[in-house]
């Protein structure tokens, strides 16, 4: 993508179809009148006349104990220095868009446009009934660390710097781990710190605080190390100045345990990380070009432990560790500040997360057979879903511990289970999804590349790595609209009815007739057939000319499925074909099935159905909870289309125990569970989270995923084919842009799927 492409993008995104990146919306009741007198007036004025009696009463009645402000006047905005606070907007609704989706913390953006020191405290001091917490962002050192002090002086709610403090936690997290693998303590290693601003300091003071010594330590800014010889330092760099008598990156370098990088790019040399000490730690954490690449450090030394701010090697340093879930432990008990004990407590509970078993969701996430504890494995993931159940309790505890708690917090579990539902709305599994196929990319059949969504479809699946796209349709057609969405790569177009495929036509057709001849296909027919695009694309997968295939935008359903059954057919011991759909609820995902293929299975079907959406369920790195749903609970009918249901489980039961599936069962009692233990305590789904619904018939299922999508706004993915013997997937009819590259993502991890069970067998048989 050319980087005017990539302006493009960037502009539309955040411009397109409603500006900006954050909303507000209603948390109440407000269809009626009554409602609406409720909300404000008569009925808010009771809330307000409580409120005066005692302001804490605020939490009780308002969003205040849910709701940050992210505040910056704009002189530090990322790499682009000061550009005004209406420049960083959207920076700080990006900001409030991460709050949101990993702590579920509500979020004002606020620019002040002022970068007088007096003025932005006076600003900020004055809005602070509003909010529960104030995360600062964005502003230049020495000013940053003035505002911060004062203001955690003067305001009883929690204030931080992210710039300084989180990549001081979450570095300082990676440290600790870095130096255990490295057999070394914290108070003997030499540490050279490359960059003198807010960032840095903060970090300096968190490792002492964790035991490194100060005259350990050398810091270095854009004029060298900064020695205590230096006229006019800062009292921030004056802290850190050395008494020893080096001026250069090199110098220091020399012998040093630690390289802490915060500066520029591609200032560390080989010849620098040869002379450091054994084991060294290199944290190059400049963003995105690290002060050394981490291939050439690697490459240079093979007893190195290297992070960088990047999420294509291992080991990220990501302020996204830590931020949302500092506030959370810290709105959640009330905390009147955020202290070093909080920061501490954040520190350690991230240190300890890296050295626990790795959920699998987190392993097939980033393409790793088994995480594990180690040099390429010092801090999580932050696609780690045990992130928010392990970090704010941490942060509460020290906040309680440390007296500055207003609401402490007694059961633990309980809030435990509070924080892990707070992420039911996430679209976390998305991300999971798209991270996933991006470590394998195969190539992928669009067959109707020559429709303006499927094509962008393919562009954005190109240009984020998903996948290697063969664009199929008619090529002037595709030329034209590629031009017009400026996708200039070199990647396939082939029209099926072109003279120029006329011998892989015959090859294709050769290969079908011989399949199909006794089934009244000719030679003639099957050529003809091969000038049809989803026939001929249904061929280059199953000859190995293509890896998956995406079809059905402009087509219907039944129309594209016949080819696929003919041509590519079931997966070996498979007895059905059926398809299942994701749906991004507010309590988390949610299988669907069968959504689009069988109308009225039978018990029989309904079991395979059951078992197939079972190993999709998991290929998501989800335990599979699943509920076979009817119109009746536990035999209260005798009807067919519940008895089948009925026997369908019982078949699950007996044959497969370990599953946990039951039914028959109405799907409120399904997705409810305080319902489901009240009434029917002995089922299998008592006290389990119900992450997947089977349904009796096709009515049921694709009635149900079209409602939810379209009253609920939930995203799907899918219908996901089961049961074939390579990877097609047929979209709904008019899909749009999002929900193709989903189902192309899919289709990539199903063909990586596919080959490895291909390559399982092969070795199996080896053996």
């Amino acid at each position: 993508m050319s980087e005017e492409s990539k302006r493009r993008e960037a502009l539309i995104y955040h411009a397109k179809p409603t500006p900006g990146k954050i909303k507000v919306v209603p948390t109440k009741k407000y269809a009626s009148q009554r409602d609406l007198s409720l909300a404000y007036s008569p009925g808010v004025a009771e809330p307000c006349l409580e409120i005066e009696k005692d302001k804490n009463n605020a939490y009780k009645y308002t969003a205040k104990g849910n709701l940050v402000a992210v505040i910056s006047n704009g002189t530090a905005v990322l790499g682009l220095g000061n550009i005004g606070p209406e420049a960083s907007k959207p920076v700080m609704e990006g900001k409030g868009l991460l709050f949101k989706i990993f702590a579920d913390i509500d979020v004002f953006d606020i620019e002040v446009d002022t970068e007088n020191v007096d003025e932005f405290i006076q600003t900020v001091k004055m809005i602070a009934p509003t909010f529960g917490g104030i995360n600062l962002e964005d502003i230049k050192a020495p000013e940053a660390f003035e505002i911060e002090r004062r203001l955690k002086e003067e305001l009883d709610i929690p204030v931080m710097h992210d710039d300084q403090h989180g990549t001081a936690i979450i570095s300082a997290a990676a440290l600790i781990n870095a130096l255990e693998i490295a057999n070394k303590n914290i108070e003997d290693v030499n540490i050279v710190i490359s960059g003198a601003g807010a960032a840095a300091i903060s970090c300096s003071r968190l490792y002492q605080a964790f035991g490194a010594k100060r005259e350990n330590m050398v810091m270095l800014d854009s004029k060298g190390v900064i020695r205590d010889n230096r006229e006019n330092l800062s009292k921030e760099k004056a802290e850190f100045a050395t008494h020893k008598n080096i001026d250069t990156l090199e110098e220091a370098m020399q012998n040093a345990d630690v390289f802490i990088g915060l500066s520029m790019p591609d200032i560390v040399t080989p010849d620098m990380l040869l002379s450091m000490a054994n084991n060294p730690i290199v944290f190059a954490m400049a963003n995105p070009h690290p002060e050394i690449k981490y291939d050439i450090a690697v490459a240079t030394r093979k007893d190195i432990i290297m992070a960088t701010g990047r999420s294509d090697h291992p080991n990220q340093v990501n302020n996204v560790l830590g931020f949302p879930f500092i506030f959370r432990g810290a709105l959640d008990v009330r905390a009147t500040k955020i202290n070093e004990a909080m920061k501490m407590a954040a520190v350690k509970a991230l240190a300890r997360l890296a050295k626990e078993p790795v959920p699998e969701q987190v392993n097939i996430a980033y393409g790793e057979t088994r995480l594990t504890f180690g040099t390429d494995y010092i801090i999580p993931k932050p696609f780690d879903p045990r992130l928010i159940a392990e970090v704010p309790p941490a942060v509460a505890k020290a906040a309680m511990e440390s007296g500055i708690a207003m609401e402490p917090i007694t059961d633990w579990e309980k809030y435990k289970d509070v924080l892990r539902e707070r992420l039911g709305s996430d679209n976390k599994l998305v991300r999971l999804l798209l991270n996933r196929a991006k470590l394998d990319p195969k190539r992928v059949v669009f067959a109707e590349a020559d429709q303006l969504a499927v094509l962008k479809a393919a562009q954005i699946a190109y240009e984020d790595g998903i996948a290697f796209p063969i664009l199929l349709g008619r090529k002037d057609a595709i030329q034209r609209l590629m031009k017009e969405i400026e996708f200039d790569a070199d990647v396939p177009i082939i029209d099926p009815k072109a003279d120029e495929e006329t011998d892989r036509k015959n090859k294709y057709a050769k290969v079908y007739w011989q399949q199909r001849k006794r089934r009244g296909v000719t030679l003639y027919s099957a050529q003809k057939l091969m000038r049809e695009r989803n026939y001929f694309a249904a061929m280059m997968v199953s000859e190995g000319d293509a890896d998956a295939l995406i079809s059905g935008y402009s087509r219907n359903y039944p129309t594209v499925v016949k080819p696929m059954l003919e041509l590519i057919g079931m997966a070996k011991g498979a007895t059905r074909i059926a398809t299942t759909n994701v749906m991004m609820t507010k309590r988390g995902p949610l299988f669907l099935s069968d959504t689009s293929i069988n109308i009225d299975p039978s018990a029989k079907d309904l079991t395979k159905i059951a078992q197939m959406t079972s190993q999709v369920v998991k290929m998501f790195g989800m335990n599979p909870v699943m509920a076979m749903t009817s119109y009746s609970n536990f035999g209260s009918s005798d009807h067919i289309n519940a008895s089948k249901v009925r026997e369908a489980v019982s078949y699950l039961h007996r044959h497969f125990p370990d599953m946990v599936v039951d039914g028959e069962l109405q799907t409120d009692f399904a997705l409810n569970n305080e319902m489901l233990r009240e009434k029917f305590p002995f089922s299998k789904l008592a006290d389990k989270k119900v992450n997947t619904l089977i349904f009796p018939n096709l009515d049921s299922a694709n009635i149900t995923y079209k409602l939810l999508k379209e009253l609920n706004d939930a995203q799907s993915i899918g219908p996901i084919m089961m049961g074939m013997r390579k990877p097609v997937h047929i979209l709904q009819l008019g899909a749009n842009v999002d929900e193709i590259v989903n189902m192309t993502a899919i289709a990539v991890i199903d063909a990586q799927h596919k080959e490895k069970w291909e390559q399982e067998k092969a070795n199996s048989k080896s053996v």
